[in-house]
C-alpha cells in the first residue's frame, strides 16, 4: 500500500504516468475505477477547489465521497501518542484512521499548521499520524505541503508548452515569486512548487524579498538534489529584474517568513515594504512570454494585477481545473 503524501515520494516516472492518465481521464472522464469504492475527505480547513474536485472525481470513477469536518459534528482527535486524554479531544487519531480504514478505500487529510512553532508544525503531525495508522491509502490535500495542487500545475503546463510548440519542461526557467498579502500565509504551495519544478527539470528560480523568505532547508535540499541530478539548477534571488528577466514561467505565490513564525508582528513591516512583488505587465515583459499562473484563491491587484491575470498568458484555471483530473488519476493510481 503506497499513500500520495508528497510528491518528493515518487520519481518522476512515476509522477508522469499520473500524468499521463490524468489526460486520459480529461479526454474520457467517466469510469468505473472507483466503483464500490468509498473516499473519506477529511477537512480541518476550508476549500472550494480541493473539496469540490475530489468530491466530483470519485463520483465520476464511480466512487462515494464522504466529506467530514469538525464543523460537522465529528470528535476532535487527539494527534500525541502516549498522551493522557483529559483535554478537549474527545478521541485519539489512532481509532478515527483505524475506523476509517473500515469504511472507506481512501481517506484524504487537509489541515494547515497552527502557525504556532515552525519545528513542532514541520512535523506534519496530522497527516503523518493519518499515515501511520490508516491500512489504506492516504492523500495529502494540503498540509505543509499542497501535491494535488502541483500536479494540476506541472499537467498545466505540458499541455500549454505542448500546444505552442514549446517542446519539454527540461531546461525552462521557472520563477517561483513571493508576492505581498495582508496576512503571512502557509508555504505549502511555494514547497510543493519548488520541489516538482526541480523534479520535472526546470531550471528553478525562488524569488523573495529577504533571506527571511527562504523556504524550510528540507525542500530547498531536495530541489537542489534533483535540479543537480538532472543537469540544472535552483537559484534564490532577491533581484525582481533579474529573476523575470528570459523566464519561461512565473508562479506566483505569498508566504510567511519562517524567522517569524507565530510571531508575526516583527514580520510584518518587511511584508508591507515589498507590495512592489506584484505580478503585473511591466515585469512580464521582461519574460521569454512566460506562462503565469496562481494556485487560487488569489487577491487580485495585490498579488497579480487584473491585466496579466485575465491576460492569455495566465493559466490559473486551466490549472484549477486539471485539479480535478490529475486527483482522479491519483485516486485511481492508489486503489489499483
Amino acid at each position: 500500500m503506497k499513500h500520495f503524501l508528497n510528491t518528493g515520494d515518487y520519481t518522476r516516472n512515476e509522477l508522469q504516468a499520473m500524468l499521463d492518465d490524468a489526460r486520459r481521464l480529461k479526454e474520457s472522464p467517466y469510469g468505473k475505477a472507483l466503483e464500490g469504492k468509498t473516499v473519506a475527505l477529511l477537512f480541518l480547513n476550508n476549500s472550494l477547489r480541493t473539496r469540490t474536485s475530489f468530491d466530483v472525481g470519485a463520483q465520476q470513477l464511480g466512487g462515494h465521497a464522504v466529506v467530514l469536518s469538525p464543523s460537522g459534528g465529528m470528535w476532535p482527535l487527539e494527534f500525541e501518542d502516549g498522551v493522557v486524554m483529559d483535554g478537549e479531544a474527545e478521541e485519539h487519531v489512532a481509532e478515527a484512521a483505524g475506523v476509517l480504514s473500515r469504511y472507506c478505500d481512501i481517506i484524504g487529510i487537509r489541515a494547515f499548521p497552527k502557525f504556532i512553532d515552525w519545528q513542532v508544525d514541520r512535523q506534519d503531525r496530522i497527516l503523518n499520524s493519518f499515515a501511520k495508522y490508516a491500512s489504506v491509502p492516504v492523500i495529502n490535500m494540503e498540509t505543509i505541503t499542497h501535491p494535488c495542487q502541483e500536479m494540476a500545475h506541472i499537467l498545466t503546463l505540458q499541455e500549454h508548452f505542448e500546444k505552442q510548440g514549446r517542446g519539454a519542461l527540461d531546461g525552462k526557467k521557472f520563477v517561483l515569486t513571493w508576492t505581498y498579502h495582508p496576512k503571512p500565509l502557509n508555504t505549502a504551495v511555494a514547497n510543493s512548487a519548488l520541489v516538482i519544478a526541480a523534479k520535472f527539470g526546470m531550471d528553478v528560480t525562488l524569488l523573495c524579498p529577504t533571506p527571511e523568505y527562504i523556504l524550510d532547508e528540507r525542500y530547498m535540499s531536495q530541489a537542489r538534489a534533483d535540479a543537480e541530478a538532472q543537469g540544472h539548477t535552483v537559484t534564490i534571488s532577491h533581484d525582481i529584474t533579474d529573476a523575470y528577466q528570459g523566464a519561461d514561467v512565473i508562479y506566483a505565490k505569498s508566504w510567511g517568513a519562517l524567522p517569524y513564525f507565530g510571531n508575526w508582528e516583527p514580520e510584518k513591516p518587511i511584508r508591507d515594504a515589498h507590495k512592489h512583488f506584484i505580478v503585473d505587465e511591466p515585469k512580464m515583459a521582461l519574460t521569454n512570454e512566460a506562462l503565469v499562473s496562481h494556485c487560487l484563491p488569489m487577491r487580485r491587484n495585490v498579488k497579480m494585477t487584473d491585466a496579466v491575470f485575465d491576460s492569455p498568458a495566465c493559466i490559473a484555471y486551466d490549472e484549477a481545473e486539471n485539479r480535478l483530473h490529475v486527483q482522479k488519476a491519483i485516486m485511481k493510481a492508489l486503489v489499483r
